[in-house]
């Protein structure tokens, strides 16, 4: 398995290897003690898949706070996004800034994204279905957002707000200035 920091060092891409014939291809997508041999110790808790049948839809920027903060790996099996992280660390260097990376089933890559970040994404093709591993279970009550399109974040989504499928939760979200202090960076563990 390849791993490759992005431009916030604790965002990654990992791609996984593909051994290919005649008949297609075979992947070990997830292997507990790979990650930990790269320095990445998580326990997940719960799978969960999305599908979208639009292109342009938007799921996010969400995130968990308290006890059921959320580290996720995210992988598209059909389909591809523009997949998008936001860190909300309080004293983080990175803090209000964003990275983002094209995650589709043909380049196989996945990202993690680590608690203390918002995460969203866009599709970009029809029929994408998307799956990610979470370490810490839904919780309705811990359950938060931030706005797609904040302006003081700046994501540079490649559609206009009138071309974005959005939920009506999402529409509403409130801006990074209207939010709380909701994680704490710890230089220790980047």
């Amino acid at each position: 398995m390849q791993i490759q920091e992005l431009e916030i060092p604790d965002i990654k891409t990992l791609t996984p290897v593909q051994h290919r014939d005649n008949r297609g291809f075979f992947s070990e997508i997830y292997n507990r003690q790979t990650l930990l041999e790269a320095g990445i110790a998580l326990e997940f808790v719960q799978e969960n898949y999305s599908w979208s049948s639009a292109v342009n839809t938007v799921r996010g920027l969400h995130f968990q706070t308290g006890e059921f903060q959320q580290d996720k790996l995210v992988q598209v099996v059909s389909g591809a996004i523009l997949d998008v992280a936001v860190d909300l660390r309080q004293n983080s260097p990175w803090y209000g800034q964003y990275v983002c990376a094209e995650i589709s089933a043909n380049n196989w890559q996945q990202i993690l994204i680590p608690k203390g970040f918002a995460h969203g994404f866009l599709t970009l093709q029809p029929d994408t279905a998307v799956m990610y591993r979470v370490t810490a279970h839904y919780s309705a009550a811990h359950d938060a957002g931030i706005r797609w399109n904040d302006p003081d974040i700046g994501v540079d989504w490649p559609i206009s707000q009138s071309d974005a499928v959005l939920s009506d939760k999402d529409s509403t979200l409130p801006f990074l200035a209207d939010c709380d202090t909701l994680f704490q960076y710890d230089i220790t563990h980047s």
